[in-house]
């Protein structure tokens, strides 16, 4: 059956691309956060690990909204850690970190989604794509905040 939602079909094959890097870099955050969550140490433990997990729980509801959006535009959403690498500029995390390098790592995990929606949104709004324009304002909104809450705990 045809998608007849006021989107061009190659349009809607551009969005989904773009959001598929979004998904990509979302998921592979998401996965990130949780590890660091699980594996943060030292005097801001609790500070940091709760502070992960707030970040890792809005990532996982965050998903599963870029992947729907994806689907309502007609195409499938990628769903494997293969897939995901392959499109993803996150560098996933690898052997231990301090916290202060966690936070510094996750600094610059959430600016790349950041830059990744903003990459996104001027096909989304030359093909006049409110809800993905939406939900991509709301993706830089919540990634910006959260970078800027990572670094003020480098303050010093």
């Amino acid at each position: 059956m045809s998608i007849e939602i006021g989107i061009s079909k190659k349009d809607r094959a551009a969005l989904a691309k773009g959001l598929s890097r979004l998904l990509a870099d979302s998921y592979t955050l998401y996965l990130k956060t949780h590890n660091y969550h699980w594996n943060v140490e030292g005097p801001l433990f609790n500070t940091l690990h709760l502070m992960f997990e707030q970040q890792y729980t809005e990532l996982a509801l965050a998903v599963d909204q870029i992947a729907e959006r994806i689907r309502a535009l007609g195409h499938p959403a990628p769903g494997s850690y293969q897939a995901f690498a392959g499109l993803t500029s996150i560098k996933e995390a690898k052997g231990s970190a301090s916290a202060k390098d966690m936070i510094k790592q996750l600094v610059v995990g959430q600016e790349t989604v950041v830059r990744t929606a903003r990459e996104v949104f001027p096909v989304a709004d030359a093909a006049h794509d409110e809800p993905t324009a939406d939900l991509l304002t709301q993706r830089m909104q919540v990634h910006e905040k959260n970078a800027w809450m990572l670094r003020s705990m480098l303050a010093s």
